[in-house]
Order: C-alpha cells, then sequence, then structure tokens
C-alpha cells in the first residue's frame, strides 16, 4: 500500500465514522465517553490538532461543524439531552476524557 492510498484509506474511514455518529444523534457523548473513552468533541479536538500540526488554520467551532454536520449549539440544541444521574457516576467513575 502506498503512503497516497493509505491517507485516502484513512480519510473515507473518518468520514464514514463521522456519517455514522450523524445517523446516531440519539447516542449522547456522555454514553460514547462511558463505553469508548472519547466522543465527537474529542473527534472535533483530535480535527483541530490535526490541523495545528499542519499549520492549517481552523477554529474549534468550524472543526466541530465538519464533525457534527452543523454548528455545535445548534446540534446541543435540537440533539443534546440531560445526562442521567447513572451517566454522570459513570463518568465520574472512570474519568474516561481526551
Amino acid at each position: 500500500m502506498t503512503d497516497q492510498e493509505r491517507l485516502e484509506l484513512e480519510a473515507a474511514s473518518f468520514r464514514r465514522l463521522v456519517a455514522h455518529l450523524d445517523s446516531r444523534k440519539d447516542v449522547q457523548n456522555i454514553d460514547l465517553m462511558n463505553l469508548s473513552g472519547f466522543c465527537r468533541n474529542c473527534l472535533s479536538k483530535w480535527y483541530k490538532a490535526a490541523a495545528d500540526e499542519k499549520h492549517i488554520e481552523i477554529s474549534l467551532d468550524d472543526a466541530r461543524e465538519v464533525v457534527y454536520g452543523m454548528p455545535y449549539g445548534e446540534w446541543k440544541s435540537k440533539y443534546q439531552q440531560e445526562a442521567s444521574v447513572e451517566q454522570n457516576a459513570a463518568f465520574a467513575k472512570d474519568k474516561k476524557h481526551d
């Protein structure tokens, strides 16, 4: 596999992950954090960090829009639910956050 082919496969995988997350708006970020240790916000921060490493200017808000498919505030108002006591307890117990 060439470096270009690897890059194309990684990019396609990222796009598929973002599309999958977009199709599962019912899955809350805290659920992702509690199960996998990362969420949409983490993915946005990683995207921004990768841009920073390449000296590509992008704001965190713009990176979030790539991941959320809309401005973050809009996504939160439409889809984010209040975390339950159980969700918060699981998050506090494991402290899985990047």
